[in-house]
């Protein structure tokens, strides 16, 4: 707790450039009602999105909805048949989706970022560059030459042409990663299934204002951002799905002020449990591979969506891929049978083995070891993916100090394998989302298990120049639910 305490402190002294994101008017230029993410830091680049919004807030939430007409089914009767056909989708009123309730609809314009190191005088800026109406209005800026372990502020201005009057400006904040030899302490949060439906505060969600009380170095949403199936009958409602849940006020707030990672799983990519392969009529006119594309569209991100990073002498990260190279779950398990692919996997065990981080820590969109319901059959806990999973279990195994993160279950756990892994599922966003598993269901490898939203907390600090490695379960308000501490050295079983 002294690490965190002592960053609150901290947190607190660097709000004043950061407090006000900047107001906007329609009459004034473009807005940014969906604020901006800044993600992928290293110690030395970041990447920050943006996206240039027609009006400063989103639509009314009592605005119209389309309707969706399936084959041989009707409304609730069809989202519960699941691979029921689409075949129509209908707007009332001659409504389109920037007139539905909660939209963000886009804008043109331009965008620059100004960037400098907290508290220095000297800005250094992008140039202004034209967001991109086929990508939702949106353009994502590559920073270079940061400095490592360092906070830098950050401004970014809108205008509507290059000689028109000036539109909003956000300001935010992130910190670059510390160097691979610097014993520098580190917090980070993750958190996973964010239904729209499942807020619980009036500006969204309670865990974002509860995470910034930590002043995280960087955050990881391990997927399910969005949930589409049951709306997302065209790249457009896809789209819209993005404009809501980041036109709440939590989420603004959060994203302009902490690095994140983001990871897709099924729902954030097309539906649920879905494959490359996977043949359905129950979303239209949205396709898997506008899924892939979307999501890089929606999140700052790399050449690649499986990535690791260093974050000082003690920590490394791994952010896996869990949708684009798998097999189909359908499939009879056996070696060819896959989650990862094989080039992913290669990579995974060739950066770990080269690795001298102090911990390591695979963060998954689903889980390694679980125990799930036996009725499942989309990660490695499941029988159906049972090869790739214990071939996966034993190398992390023989890894020193190596533990899973993952999402995708909507209750908080720990547990350990009969191999040793330990794995640690962050929880949902919020208990109305939480469910799916009961106490009754607790099995010997359970050392903590809570049916309930929130979010987890990992710090990495040292004392007398020993290093630790605290994991914490959190509730949606930030009270500590469990704590669980590694040391390096001690057997984990």
């Amino acid at each position: 707790m002294r690490m965190i305490a002592v960053r609150r402190v901290l947190f607190v002294a660097v709000l004043a450039f950061v407090l006000t994101p900047g107001v906007c008017s329609a009459a004034g230029g473009p807005c940014q009602a969906t604020g901006i993410k800044i993600g992928e830091v290293s110690d030395n680049s970041a990447i920050v999105w943006t996206r240039l919004t027609r009006n400063a807030d989103r639509n009314s939430p009592d605005g119209p909805m389309p309707e969706l007409i399936y084959e041989n089914a009707k409304g609730k009767d069809a989202a519960k048949k699941k691979r029921a056909k689409l075949l129509a989708v209908k707007y009332p009123g001659g409504a389109t989706i920037a007139d539905i309730k909660d939209a963000v609809p886009g804008t043109g314009g331009q965008t620059q970022v100004a960037y400098r190191v907290a508290g220095s005088g000297d800005w250094q800026y992008t140039g202004w560059e034209s967001v991109d109406g086929n990508k939702d209005f949106t353009h994502q800026f590559y920073l270079q030459k940061l400095l490592a372990g360092t906070e830098y502020q950050v401004r970014v201005e809108s205008r509507a042409w290059a000689t028109g009057p000036a539109g909003q400006t956000v300001k935010g904040r992130f910190k670059t990663a510390p160097r691979s030899g610097d014993p520098a302490g580190v917090v980070f949060t993750v958190s996973t299934g964010q239904g729209y439906p499942s807020q619980d505060s009036p500006d969204g969600y309670k865990i974002y204002p509860s995470m910034l009380t930590l002043n995280p170095d960087f955050f990881v949403h391990t997927g399910d951002i969005v949930y589409y199936d049951s709306l997302a009958k065209s790249i457009g409602l896809a789209r819209y799905h993005w404009q809501r849940t980041y036109g709440l006020k939590s989420n603004v707030e959060f994203h302009r002020q902490v690095g994140s990672y983001f990871i897709k799983d099924d729902h954030d990519t097309w539906q649920n449990d879905c494959w490359p392969t996977m043949d359905s009529g129950y979303m239209g006119a949205f396709t898997f591979q506008q899924g892939i594309a979307l999501f890089i569209e929606q999140v700052p991100m790399g050449k690649l969506t499986y990535r690791t990073q260093r974050w000082g002498k003690d920590l490394q990260i791994w952010l896996v891929e869990g949708r684009d190279y798998r097999s189909a779950n359908t499939d009879p398990d056996g070696p060819d049978k896959t989650i990862w692919g094989d080039k992913q996997k290669a990579w995974f065990k060739r950066t770990v083995k080269a690795s001298d981080a102090t911990f390591k820590v695979l963060i998954s969109p689903t889980p390694l070891v679980g125990p799930d319901r036996p009725n499942k059959k989309d990660n490695h806990s499941n029988a159906g993916f049972k090869h790739e999973g214990d071939e996966l279990r034993r190398f992390i195994a023989a890894q020193e100090n190596m533990v899973v993160v993952c999402g995708d279950r909507h209750w908080q756990y720990v547990t350990q394998h009969p191999t040793g892994v330990r794995e640690y599922s962050c929880g949902p966003v919020s208990d109305k989302h939480a469910g799916g598993f009961e106490e009754s269901d607790r099995t010997d490898w359970h050392r903590y298990l809570n049916i309930r939203g929130g979010f987890l907390s990992c710090t990495v600090e040292r004392a007398q120049d020993k290093p630790t490695m605290t994991f914490r379960h959190h509730d949606a308000d930030g009270a500590i639910l469990n704590t669980d501490r590694i040391i390096p050295g001690r057997p984990t079983k």
